[in-house]
């Protein structure tokens, strides 16, 4: 894979910058390419030389959600132990009062259940991650255990971030790491 042109990842990024600041006090269904493009300092030609729609853009504007979710989900592999704490790492819930923050936008790329463009994306990548571990280590059914940790959290975020799940990020990040160790240590005959 060629890196890719640093004008590109430029503008990208100052597109993926003015649509955030977009939605930062109004929905997606609110913005227009006009005013991404405006805010970006490019044209509409540009913006579309890079992205189908606003969706696309949004969707790619919130991968670091996803990268913050697998990462924060997997923040305990940094101590020595093998086995996972008890309790979450501190991450989870500061990944949970991140997504908080901007809870209106991935409303809109996260439906309720996990679906939706951002769903699918982080359902996917936590269960490639999931996957590999698992297969790494030897544990039983890798394909399994990955497909219902990345299901169960994508579906509670969503749900969470829909205002379905009543919890504050700290209380959400207990529940859901006892939830999500339950998956892994379910026997998987």
């Amino acid at each position: 894979m060629s890196p890719e042109d640093p004008r590109r990842a430029r503008t990208k990024a100052r597109l993926r910058e003015s649509l955030l600041a977009e939605c930062a006090d109004r929905t997606l269904a609110e913005v227009s390419v006009s005013a991404v493009v405006r805010r970006a300092g490019v044209g509409r030609a540009t913006f579309y030389l890079h992205y189908e729609d606003l969706t696309a853009l949004a969707v790619d504007a919130c991968a670091d959600v996803v990268h913050a979710a697998v990462d924060a989900l997997h923040a305990w592999q940094t101590g020595p132990s093998p086995l996972p704490p008890v309790k979450p790492p501190a991450a989870l819930a500061g990944f949970l009062a991140g997504a908080a923050a901007r809870a209106p936008l991935y409303r809109t790329l996260l439906l309720p259940g996990g679906g939706g463009p951002l769903g699918d994306r982080l359902h996917r990548e936590l269960r490639a991650r999931a996957r590999a571990e698992r297969a790494a280590v030897g544990a039983p059914r890798p394909e399994l255990v990955a497909s219902a940790v990345a299901a169960a959290f994508t579906g509670v975020l969503a749900d969470w971030l829909h205002e379905e799940i009543p919890a504050d990020p700290t209380t959400l990040a207990d529940h859901l790491w006892q939830l999500l160790l339950a998956l892994h240590r379910a026997p998987a005959a």
